[in-house]
């Protein structure tokens, strides 16, 4: 009844109304104006909040400096404790490593520490802003990498010319470090370095915005379709953007059953199909996605996004960050009780106000300010914290499938509801579920060097997933890390 009514609001009222009709339309013309000055209200809103954190966000860069900073592990009493720490000492250490070069990881913090590596092609919703820009960024990712999950993470934006000078950085570095997070590359080349990276490193490689967004949509998915009485058997999906995100989420989808056939993805040429007039030139430019046309072939449909929608159940979108990318008759021409994931960061393609009162029944975002967040930080933390404890050669997708299904049992565990789809960040103790399922996802796989029980899993990544919080406030209490200043810094300097 409110998609049936929310439609009767919408259509403009035809040439050649009789005038006797006309008084009795007038009040709905008033309302309908009404409606679009509080709506457009509502978005100046949230448009001036946006403008106030980074504003407060720029000045608390300026205050503190970056994010994160390396802190000694090991006591320094004396300056004789450099001879174990240092020369001569530590040469028994490298020729250890030397002799068996799997050591490092028990010898050296190489068994907690990943890089965070972009080259600042598709950062956020900023675009093409080059590897200085991408700095902050990575410099928070590295932040919540260690508070979430334990994990000692080095920001490296790069400069690099091509996908070839991409990957020679990477196998580089790669003797430096546990696993690689790859993080706000350009698609298409972003999958690409993914697919050789992942086959020329012996550690576990990730792209963030393809397998965490991913993970992160499919895990709130598994718990919005059971919160509607749906399967993935018998769901019709749309994917809105056809970019690192939602590709790889239509690959996931597939794997957990859903039928390819009713999967429509859409990009800013309409619906990917076999026959689209420019699909050879996708088998060159963008295979990745030649593939993902034919195995879905468009969900037997063709056209733009609202021949897509029509009579669909889901929609996921992570497209563009514009309000409006998906208008409420989108929503109002979907199923019974749509499910619609608006995932664009910093602003999603339609306002969840907007889509609840379209009739979406469940609705999500990525961001933190509003109720369920769909966001890769559910999940990059737990990932990487059970890949490193069991030292793994690879990211397959069994780990990151394993993450999204445990994902959703914690938000079940703690009560799952149509404004409680998945964990927040505050809910950390989902985290090290995560965590033990990835690692024992690695050990079924077979490309875990360290081998333990479920228990033993869980329970490391406890201890090491909340150390860093403990370890937050005390720096905090010690006056080592300055006070968050209420107000506008003016210059100020943290010490």
């Amino acid at each position: 009844m409110l998609i049936a009514a929310g439609r009767l609001e919408t259509p403009f009222m035809a040439e050649g109304t009789l005038a006797s009709e006309a008084p009795a339309r007038t009040p709905r013309r008033r309302a309908a104006a009404g409606r679009d000055a509080k709506d457009r209200a509502a978005s100046e809103k949230r448009t001036s909040q946006t403008e106030e954190l980074g504003q407060r966000s720029v000045e608390l860069a300026e205050f503190y400096g970056g994010k994160v900073e390396t802190v000694p592990k090991v006591p320094v009493r004396s300056l004789h404790d450099f001879s174990l720490w240092y020369t001569p000492g530590i040469a028994a250490v490298s020729r250890a490593i030397h002799a068996d070069p799997d050591r490092a990881f028990d010898l050296t913090g190489r068994w907690n520490t990943i890089a965070i590596v972009t080259d600042g092609t598709r950062v956020l919703g900023l675009g093409d802003i080059g590897p200085r820009a991408a700095l902050p960024v990575m410099e928070g990712k590295a932040l919540l990498f260690k508070f979430l999950g334990g994990v000692d993470a080095i920001p490296l934006p790069i400069q690099v010319d091509s996908p070839d000078e991409f990957l020679r950085v990477l196998d580089a570095i790669a003797p430096a470090f546990g696993g690689i997070n790859l993080e706000d590359i350009a698609s298409p080349k972003c999958f690409g370095i993914l697919e050789e990276a992942s086959k020329r490193l012996p550690i576990p490689v990730w792209h963030d915005d393809q397998l965490g967004t991913a993970a992160a949509t499919v895990a709130g998915l598994i718990n919005a379709l059971e919160l509607t009485g749906r399967s993935f058997r018998d769901t019709r999906t749309v994917l809105l953007g056809a970019g690192a995100a939602n590709l790889v989420t239509a690959r996931l989808l597939i794997a957990l059953g859903h039928d390819p056939h009713r999967i429509s993805l859409v990009d800013q040429k309409g619906i990917l199909h076999a026959e689209r007039n420019d699909v050879d030139e996708l088998m060159l430019r963008n295979p990745w996605k030649y593939r993902v046309a034919l195995k879905t072939n468009g969900g037997g449909r063709t056209g733009d996004l609202a021949a897509a929608v029509e009579g669909a159940d889901v929609l996921l979108a992570a497209s563009t960050p514009v309000p409006g990318t998906v208008q409420p008759e989108h929503v109002r021409a979907m199923a019974r009780d749509p499910i619609v994931f608006a995932l664009a960061n910093p602003v999603p393609e339609i306002w969840p106000d907007v889509a609840r009162a379209a009739g979406a029944a469940i609705v999500a975002t990525g961001r933190s300010d509003f109720p369920n967040q769909v966001n890769n930080s559910l999940v990059f933390p737990g990932v990487f914290r059970g890949v490193l404890d069991a030292r793994s050669r690879g990211m397959p997708d069994e780990v990151v499938l394993a993450a999204a299904r445990e994902l959703a049992r914690g938000a079940g565990r703690l009560g799952l509801t149509a404004q409680h789809l998945l964990p927040t960040m505050e809910e950390t103790e989902v985290f090290p579920h995560v965590a033990a399922a990835a690692a024992d996802a690695c050990v079924r796989a077979g490309i875990a060097r360290k081998r333990r029980t479920h228990d033993e899993f869980l329970e490391r990544a406890r201890t090491l997933m909340g150390r860093p919080a403990r370890l937050v406030a005390a720096l905090h209490r010690s006056h080592l890390t300055a006070p968050m200043p209420r107000g506008p810094t003016r210059g100020r300097k943290a010490t």
